[in-house]
């Protein structure tokens, strides 16, 4: 009887063992194949400088540039915008102020008690940027000041030296955004779980850029565009992948595809245009 119960007791272990382990084998396989822990995040890598943002934080980087390259406005311009809205408000469109500025609003926290807009041209990013590049531009020699102390003359902050902890991300991003820098953002994202719409991107970027040009034929967008420009465009797709559900970009010989994480490759695409494909229906 006692050895029974002690064969009884090894064979409960045994299985105890082999559900263990079993478990752990497939907690393994799930973490290799499975997408849901994918770490969503963009950066930018220029000059000698890594950068890293989240998706909605590169989408708001995008817009701001796009803002600057559609104004005719340098790189240096991009720096100083995304180092101020990072530091205001985490390059979000946040509807709230603090303690310092309870009326402050969007991207830049702009007062519409100082008269930056009423609060709703505040919370619209395409108006702040552009309310933002007003007053820098008024600065003389801003192109040549310090990130922070340019920020500074515009923000009018009661932390003057904060934005010089964003200048290295400012620099980075706006370098590949502007197009000065080729393939310098990269996008690592999940799979897409819904259809894209090429009308909506084609005129997204529109409102972002001016008028390009942009063609839509089936899921892509095609804008004849070559040089920086054709680089900013197309890391402005990269840049707003997640949320427009783009699964492709070619440009100048390389493309980005959504499933490559090693980042930029060879293309067939040709120079003079940007294709940007979205993802289909299932």
């Amino acid at each position: 009887m006692a050895r029974r119960r002690g064969l009884r007791r090894l064979a409960v272990l045994l299985l105890a063992v082999a559900l263990v382990a079993g478990g752990i084998y497939a907690a393994v396989f799930f973490v290799q194949r499975s997408e849901t822990l994918v770490s969503e995040r963009c950066t930018a890598e220029a000059g000698g400088r890594t950068a890293e943002l989240a998706p909605d934080q590169a989408l708001h980087a995008s817009l701001i540039t796009a803002v600057a390259v559609r104004r005719g406005l340098p790189a240096r311009a991009a720096s100083i915008a995304l180092a101020t809205a990072m530091q205001e408000s985490k390059l979000r469109n946040i509807d709230h102020g603090d303690q310092a500025g309870p009326d402050s609003r969007g991207l830049f926290q702009q007062r519409p008690s100082q008269g930056w807009g009423t609060e709703a041209q505040v919370m619209d990013p395409y108006y702040a940027a552009n309310a933002f590049y007003d007053a820098l531009v008024k600065i003389p020699g801003y192109e040549t000041l310090e990130i922070t102390d340019a920020a500074q003359r515009v923000q009018r902050s009661a932390f003057p030296t904060a934005y010089a902890q964003h200048e290295d991300m400012g620099r980075s991003f706006a370098s590949g955004l502007t197009g000065q820098t080729p393939e310098a953002v990269q996008c690592t994202l999940r799979s897409v779980d819904e259809a894209g719409d090429p009308a909506e991107l084609a005129a997204e970027l529109e409102r972002a850029y001016g008028p390009l040009g942009a063609a839509v034929d089936g899921l892509t967008v095609t804008v004849p565009a070559g040089g920086s420009q054709a680089w900013s465009v197309a890391q402005w797709a990269v840049a707003n992948a997640k949320g427009m559900a783009v699964v492709r970009v070619d440009v100048a010989g390389r493309s980005w595809t959504r499933e490559n994480q090693a980042g930029w490759a060879d293309s067939p695409g040709t120079d003079g245009e940007v294709r940007i494909t979205v993802a289909p229906a299932d």
